[in-house]
C-alpha cells in the first residue's frame, strides 16, 4: 500500500462534510434554542449532546459492522450514500421548525443520520494508508474538515445576517456533493480475507484495551475523553458566550469561531508532519498545554480587553484580543486532534481498524455528552454568568496531559523495507 496525497485529499472531502454540518450546528442552534424557544442553559446543554447519545449508540456498533460487511462498492459507501442525503434533507429543515416538537424531529433525523455515516468515511484513512503516513493523511483529513468548518463558521456568519435558514441549506448542498466527489473518486481497497484472524466485536475490543499491560490504549482513549471534553464544553456555548459575556453579536461569536478554524487549517499539515518527525505524543502534549493557557487567558482576561480590536483582515473581519487567542488555540488543538486518531489506529490490526476508530469516537462522543452538560449546569448556577464557560476546559486539559505522561505505544510503525536483487 502507497502513500497517495492526492487520494487522501479526494477523502478529506468526506470530512469536509460533516464539518460543515457540525460547525454550523453548534454555532446557530444554541441560538435558536435560546431566542427562538427560551431554553435555559441547562437545557441548551443536555440539547446541545443529543447529537452525541444518538453518535454513542450508533457509532461504535457501526464502526464494527463496516469492518464486516462485504459489498460490491466497498465495505464503508453504503453507509456514505445512505445517511448522507438524510442527513442533508434534515439539516436544511432545522431552521424552518416554528415549534420545538417539529425543531426536535429535524435534529433528531440529523443526528441519526450522521451518526451512521462519519465512522465509516473517517475509517476509509487507515484503510488507503500506511501507518508511517497516518498523521501526515489525518492532517490532510483535518485540514479539508477546517475548510468546511471555516465556510461554516465565516460564510454562515454572513449568511446569517441576511436570512438564519441560509448557513444551514449551504451545509446541506455542501454535504451532498462531499459525498458525491467521496463516492465516484474514492476506490475502497480489496480487503484480503484472513480466515485465521478473528473480527472482534466491539466490546471485545474495548476488554483487550483494559486487559493491556501497558495501559497505553486506555490512557489514550481517556487522554481523548478528557481533552474533548474541555473543547465540547467550550464549542457548545462560545456563541452564547460571545453574545452575552463579550456583548458581541451572534454573527461576530461566529466569525471568531471561524479566525480559530482557521489556523487550525493552517496547522493541520504541520502539525501532522511533527507528529512523525518528533512524536505523536510530545506533539499532542505541546497542543494540551497551549490549549490549557488559551483557556485560562480567556478566563482571566476582562471582557473589555478580550474585545478590543487589534486590526482588521480580508475575510476575518475584526480581530480583537480574544480572536488573536483562538488562533493561537487553534494551533493547539490542531496539534492534539491530528495526532490522536492516528495514534488510536496504530494500537491496533488491519482487521480492527473500523473498531477502533468506533472506541475513539466512544470516547470523544462521551466526552461531548459530558462536557457540555457540564459547562450548561456551571452557567446555570452561577446565575447565568457565561464568563464560567471558561472553567471547566484548563481543569480536564490538565487531566489529560496527565494520561499522556504514561502513553508508550501508538507511533507510526516503520515502514518495512523492500529488497531489490540485482540483475
Amino acid at each position: 500500500m502507497k502513500f497517495n496525497y492526492w487520494k487522501i485529499f479526494l477523502l478529506g472531502f468526506g470530512f469536509f462534510g460533516v464539518s460543515v454540518i457540525w460547525a454550523t450546528y453548534n454555532a446557530f442552534v444554541p441560538i435558536f434554542l435560546e431566542n427562538k424557544f427560551g431554553l435555559e442553559p441547562a437545557m441548551i446543554g443536555f440539547f446541545m449532546t443529543l447529537d452525541n447519545i444518538a453518535a454513542l449508540l450508533i457509532q461504535p456498533p457501526v464502526g464494527a459492522w463496516s469492518d464486516r460487511l462485504r459489498t460490491p462498492i466497498g465495505r464503508r459507501m453504503p453507509f456514505i450514500l445512505i445517511a448522507a442525503p438524510v442527513g442533508a434533507i434534515a439539516f436544511g429543515l432545522i431552521p424552518l421548525a416554528a415549534v420545538l416538537p417539529l425543531f426536535v424531529a429535524c435534529t433528531t433525523t440529523l443526528l441519526l443520520s450522521m451518526a451512521f455515516w462519519r465512522t465509516p468515511v473517517v475509517a476509509l484513512m487507515p484503510d488507503i494508508t500506511p501507518s508511517p503516513n497516518r498523521s501526515q493523511a489525518n492532517g490532510i483529513i483535518n485540514f479539508m474538515g477546517g475548510i468546511g468548518s471555516i465556510i461554516a463558521f465565516l460564510g454562515g456568519s454572513m449568511l446569517y445576517d441576511i436570512n438564519p435558514a441560509y448557513p444551514f441549506w449551504l451545509g446541506s448542498g455542501l454535504v451532498i456533493l462531499a459525498a458525491l466527489l467521496v463516492f465516484v473518486l474514492i476506490r475502497e481497497p480489496k480487503v484480503i480475507e484472513d480466515s485465521h484472524e478473528e473480527r472482534p466485536s466491539m466490546i471485545a475490543s474495548l476488554r483487550t484495551v483494559f486487559a493491556d499491560p501497558d495501559r497505553s490504549a486506555l490512557r489514550v482513549l481517556l487522554a481523548i475523553f478528557f481533552w474533548f471534553v474541555a473543547y465540547n464544553a467550550i464549542e457548545a456555548f462560545f456563541t452564547l458566550y460571545a453574545k452575552n459575556h463579550l456583548g458581541l453579536t451572534e454573527s461576530d461569536g461566529t466569525r471568531l469561531l471561524g479566525q480559530l478554524s482557521l489556523f487550525f487549517v493552517l496547522f493541520a499539515l504541520p502539525s501532522g508532519y511533527f507528529g512523525s518527525r518528533i512524536g505523536r505524543r510530545v506533539t499532542i502534549s505541546i497542543g494540551i498545554v497551549i490549549m490549557t493557557l488559551c483557556m485560562l487567558a480567556m478566563f482571566l482576561t476582562p471582557a473589555g480587553t478580550l474585545t478590543t480590536v487589534l486590526t482588521k483582515l480580508p475575510v476575518l473581519g475584526q480581530v480583537p484580543v480574544v480572536g488573536v487567542i483562538l488562533m493561537v488555540a487553534g494551533i493547539g488543538w490542531a496539534c492534539i486532534n491530528i495526532n490522536s486518531l492516528p495514534m488510536v489506529v496504530d494500537m491496533t490490526t488491519l482487521s480492527r481498524l473500523g473498531t477502533y476508530t468506533g472506541l475513539y469516537y466512544l470516547f470523544s462522543t462521551f466526552a461531548a455528552i459530558a462536557g457540555p452538560n457540564i459547562n450548561g449546569w456551571i452557567i446555570q448556577l452561577t446565575g447565568k454568568n457565561y464568563s464560567m464557560t471558561m472553567v471547566a476546559g484548563p481543569f480536564f486539559m490538565i487531566l489529560a496531559f496527565i494520561m499522556m505522561l504514561g502513553v508508550r505505544r501508538g507511533e507510526a510503525a516503520p515502514q518495512p523495507e523492500v529488497s531489490v536483487k540485482a540483475g
